[in-house]
């Protein structure tokens, strides 16, 4: 399950703002700027939006571990 700050560092790791995750997501900014400060969770449909949205650009969403959640961006092909 994304998280804020799987969001937010997801974002980071593509230096993306939430204007472009939302334009490229199809999730309103507003929803995305008040999920990443925790004023709410998001409704199944706009997360996998965003997770979708992520991946698609290279962002791997970690599964929380003993560590917790994490992300980090797929290693380009090697040619």
């Amino acid at each position: 399950m994304l998280t804020p700050e799987q969001c937010r560092a997801g974002r980071a790791l593509l230096d993306w703002t939430q204007e472009q995750l939302a334009e490229r997501s199809g999730v309103c900014r507003s929803t995305i700027r008040g999920f990443e400060n925790g004023h709410h969770r998001l409704i199944q449909a706009n997360r996998m939006l965003i997770e979708a949205t992520l991946e698609a650009a290279g962002v791997m969403l970690i599964l929380a571990d003993t560590h917790g959640p994490g992300v980090r961006l797929r290693r380009p092909p090697q040619s």
